[in-house]
């Protein structure tokens, strides 16, 4: 496909590589070879960006052959080598060797880029302890800012003041480390990435021994975390010297904290993990993150001492796929444990704030509403578990069914069936005579027998229902406990005021829909409740989703809330990149389209049912998506403003005016909207 919207680079992605070549033990020529083996399929991929292992050209467990001038003579032979290779090749190389200046000898990497040294940086932290000597044969490169080195008759930058910058492709800006540097309390890396690289790379031997690959993944997913920014780290393979030890070859590339690729290690063949880093995503992520501004400041503003290299990168904008996986829920974990894992914080964190707001509000019951739907029920069993938890009886809780003009016997029936485990108190109160009362007293035709359902006929009813709740908990000495969820708030599916808009504790206002269906399957399979709630909740997730506020059609059919504002499963997508990232419409379709494409390709949680594993074409995103857009930027935002009070759960965000989303009640959707039609085909 040849329009830009299908090209990473469009996106602000870059495809990075880390490289395991088979190494020698001091063939300098070989390992030339190797790297350029690796550099070629590097280039048949589409990478911008590979960075091989410490010394993979000089070779690293030779121990004094460094100092041998034939060993420094062949590794000068080496680069020229790789650089004359490089000359049509797309990627920046980041490769090892060891070299002379001004009469001491170094451990560096080197960047090259299309027969081109860009620049030379030292390693500033050299081990000697243990099973390392460094310090017998090179010098560190603490302080070496500013300089120049000669390389092969050129005059290269040389220092760790580097940072490498691409002049025609955004975000591509990238700073290098060697091994031992990033063991370091202060890794030159942090500094780097203040100074404006969004990727860090780390050219590392690092010998292996038991637990060790444990602690690089630490280190990297930390450092990728704490500097904000994309970490590739790449160790040496089988091939060097095992003298006294031995290598296990671990590339790692992570992202703000996430592992996104990893190597196979012990591999006899070489490696090339290959992962497009989202430096849109870590921008934004700075942008949000104030402290790491501060840590600029506080550490004199790096940027101001590193030197910019620039180079022309000349990106190719055309579809070359997708080296990453995209969680088509982002905020339900594929991995079953992490997934168990988020799922017991977040119910536990809904159950904690519940628990301390019926505290210090003095209330002696809970007052909710009872649809038989998700979020009703999950809003219930949270009551539930705070009440066993507050060592308060159940039926404290004061559950109300509340019958309109569509609701279906089956859901009230689940309604009555989960109130009835549960063990609370439960009533019903039909609201028809009442909205009957108040359609006949503002003059609307359905109370003269005409079948028009508009939202002022919905709206009587979601009203009711509210003011009812409001004036129970008053008469009951209760609060009303809010049961609509954070989807709801992005979209503005609720009813401003006197309508599910309002509670006194809006405890599901921070879990999306697509998160409460997992958290309600968590409750059934860790027993959180008896035989009888577990039935009745897996009746209550297999139900189509529906407002009940508009009469069945003379097919039977009820109303479907997705059929009207899109599937749920979408809108929580791009809720989590608006909210979360604020990464531009196109980008969040693209990823998107990359993510629902293919129902066959990509892990699904574990427990999702078998056919709720849909695709959704790239029309059909498009169109989701712009709906979305208007509802949450045009139509919504009042709503969010006078949002009650309720816990943020996800790190994905929350809409609170007081938290994590502040934004302008008379906001309007045109800039997003434009951005999307123009951008995506």
């Amino acid at each position: 496909m040849t329009h830009p919207f299908f090209a990473i680079h469009r996106h602000g992605l870059i495809r990075v590589a880390a490289a395991t070549p088979r190494a020698s033990v001091g063939d300098t020529a070989a390992n030339a070879d190797a790297t350029i083996a690796l550099a070629k399929e590097a280039d048949a991929r589409g990478v911008d960006l590979v960075v091989f292992p410490e010394l993979n050209l000089t070779s690293y467990a030779i121990d004094d052959l460094h100092l041998q001038t034939a060993q420094q003579r062949a590794t000068l032979a080496a680069i020229a080598t790789v650089v004359a290779a490089s000359t049509e090749m797309r990627p920046v190389l980041l490769v090892g060797a060891a070299l002379v200046r001004n009469g001491r000898l170094y451990n560096c990497a080197l960047a090259i880029a299309r027969g081109r040294v860009l620049g030379v940086v030292p390693k500033t932290f050299l081990p000697n302890y243990r099973e390392f000597y460094e310090k017998r044969w090179f010098a560190s490169g603490a302080g070496m800012t500013g300089l120049t080195i000669d390389l092969n008759g050129e005059e290269v930058p040389f220092g760790t003041d580097l940072i490498f910058a691409a002049r025609d492709l955004p975000g591509f800006v990238f700073h290098t480390e060697i091994c031992e540097d990033y063991w370091a309390p202060t890794p030159p890396s942090t500094a780097g990435a203040l100074a404006g690289a969004l990727i860090c790379c780390n050219l590392s031997a690092s010998n292996i021994v038991i637990g060790k690959a444990r602690d690089r993944a630490m280190l990297a997913a930390a450092q990728s975390a704490r500097a904000v920014c994309a970490y590739v780290y790449s160790a040496a393979g089988p091939g060097e010297s095992t003298t006294e030890v031995a290598w296990d070859g671990q590339g790692l590339i992570h992202e703000l904290g996430e592992q996104l690729a990893e190597s196979a290690r012990f591999s006899t063949e070489p490696e090339l993990v290959v992962a497009d880093v989202d430096c849109e995503r870590i921008t934004q992520e700075r942008l949000r993150t104030g402290t790491f501004n501060d840590a600029a400041v506080f550490a004199g503003n790096p940027e101001t001492r590193f030197r910019r290299i620039a180079f022309d990168h000349a990106p190719v904008l055309a579809d070359s796929g997708l080296e990453r996986a995209i969680r088509r829920f982002p905020f339900v974990p594929n991995d079953p444990a992490r997934r168990d894992d988020d799922c017991y914080e977040a119910f536990n964190i809904q159950v904690e704030a519940l628990s301390k707001r019926l505290v210090s509000a003095h209330a002696e019951t809970i007052v909710i509403g009872v649809s038989g739907g998700l979020d009703s029920t999950h809003a219930l069993i949270v009551a539930a578990k705070a009440m066993d938890r507050l060592g308060r009886p159940r039926t404290n809780i004061l559950g109300f069914t509340m019958p309109g003009f569509a609701t279906g016997e089956g859901t009230k029936a689940n309604a009555w069936a989960l109130m009835r485990a549960l063990g609370i108190t439960a009533e019903e109160i039909d609201i028809r005579p009442a909205a009957t009362r108040m359609l006949q007293d503002i003059g609307h035709p359905f109370s003269e027998g005409e079948p028009v359902y508009d939202i002022t006929f919905e709206n009587v009813q979601a009203g009711l229902r509210t003011d009812y709740l409001f004036r129970l908990a008053n008469q009951r000495r209760g609060i009303v406990l809010g049961t609509g969820d954070l989807s709801e708030m992005a979209l503005g599916w609720c009813t401003y005021g006197v309508g599910d808009q309002m509670s006194h504790y809006a405890v599901n206002s921070g879990v999306p829909k697509t998160l409460i269906q997992f958290l309600i399957r968590w409750c059934i399979r860790t027993d959180q409740y008896d035989a009888a709630t577990d039935a009745i909740l897996s009746t209550i997730l297999a139900q189509e989703i529906s407002p009940e506020l508009v009469p069945a059609g003379a097919d039977g059919a009820l109303q479907s809330t997705e059929s009207m504002i899109g599937p749920y499963a979408l809108n929580d997508f791009f809720a989590h990149y608006v909210i979360r990232y604020g990464l531009a419409p196109s980008k969040i379709a693209f990823l998107a389209w990359h993510a629902w494409r293919d129902a066959s390709v990509g892990a699904w949680p574990e427990d999702l049912p078998a056919d709720a594993h849909v695709a959704y074409d790239l029309p059909t995103i498009r169109h989701w998506l712009e709906k979305f857009l208007a509802r949450f930027f045009t139509t919504s935002q009042f709503k969010r403003s006078a949002m009650p009070n309720g816990p943020k759960v996800s790190a994905g965000g929350a809409l609170s005016p007081r938290g994590d989303w502040r934004a302008p009640s008379d906001g309007i959707a045109t800039t997003w909207i434009e951005e999307l039609r123009s951008s995506v085909p």
